[in-house]
C-alpha cells in the first residue's frame, strides 16, 4: 500500500521502490524550495530587486530566515534559484531540438528560440537575471546557472566543429573561438531585445537570425579540393 505522497509503505513495497521514492524529509525540502522560489518571483516582480528584502521573502514563503540561507546564498543567488530548474529543462529540450537542424544557422536558432519565448514570459525578472549572470558567480544556485551556460557553450562548440568538418564553415579559427563569438552575438542581442518596453519574441528571434546569418556568412566555408 502507498500513501498519496508516493512513499511506499507496508510489506508490499520492494527495496528498490523504497530507495527510489523521496523521503518525507526530501519532500519537505523540495516544498520549501518551491515556496521560496514563488515568493522571490512574486516580490521581485512586484517590488523590484532592490526594494525586496530577504526577510520579506522568508515571510512570504513561510520559512525561517535562517532556513532561506540553506537554499540561496543571498538575493542574487535567489535570482538564479527562480530560473535554474526551468532553464535546465529548457536547455535539455533545446539542445535535442538543435541536433535536428540541417544547417548551423538552423541548429543555433533551434537552440536559442525557446530561450526568447521563455524570457518573454517574465521580462522584468529576465532583465534581473541577465544583469546578474555576467559577473556574479557566488552561491550554489549561481554556480548551477553558470554550469548550464557552460553546457550550452559546449554544445555550440560541437555544432561548429561538425560544420568545420563538413567544410560548411571555415576552420581558420578554433571551434571554441567561433562558438564564443556566436554566443556573444546571442548574449548581446538578447539583452538589447529584452530591454524594450514590450519585447516581442518573434521580433527578437528575427533580429538574432539576421545577426547570426551575417556571422556565419562572414566566416564562410573553406574551398573543397578537387579530387
Amino acid at each position: 500500500m502507498r500513501v498519496s505522497a508516493g512513499v511506499p509503505r507496508g510489506p508490499d513495497a520492494t527495496v528498490s521502490e523504497l530507495e527510489r521514492s523521496p523521503s518525507l524529509r526530501e519532500m519537505n525540502k523540495l516544498d520549501k524550495r518551491q515556496r521560496i522560489r514563488r515568493a522571490a518571483r512574486e516580490l521581485f516582480s512586484k517590488q523590484g530587486f532592490e526594494a525586496t528584502t530577504l526577510r520579506q521573502i522568508a515571510k512570504r514563503a513561510h520559512v525561517a530566515l535562517g532556513t532561506l540561507f540553506n537554499y540561496a546564498h543571498d538575493k542574487r543567488d535567489l535570482t538564479f534559484l527562480i530560473f535554474n530548474e526551468e532553464l535546465d529543462e529548457l536547455v535539455n529540450e533545446a539542445v535535442e531540438s538543435s541536433r535536428r537542424g540541417r544547417t548551423l544557422l538552423e541548429q543555433l536558432m533551434r537552440l536559442w528560440e525557446p530561450h526568447y519565448r521563455y524570457f518573454a514570459q517574465s521580462p522584468v525578472l529576465t532583465r534581473l537575471l541577465l544583469r546578474e549572470m555576467t559577473f556574479y558567480a557566488e552561491g550554489t544556485e549561481a554556480a548551477r546557472f553558470h554550469a548550464i551556460r557552460a553546457r550550452v557553450l559546449g554544445h555550440i562548440e560541437q555544432l561548429v566543429r561538425a560544420s568545420q568538418q563538413n567544410a560548411s564553415l571555415a576552420d581558420s579559427e578554433s571551434a571554441r573561438t567561433i562558438a564564443l563569438l556566436l554566443f556573444f552575438v546571442y548574449s548581446g542581442a538578447v539583452r538589447w531585445w529584452i530591454a524594450q518596453d514590450d519585447p516581442s519574441p518573434d521580433d527578437g528571434i528575427g533580429d538574432l537570425r539576421r545577426l547570426i546569418d551575417i556571422q556565419i556568412k562572414g566566416l564562410g566555408g573553406r574551398p573543397r579540393r578537387n579530387r
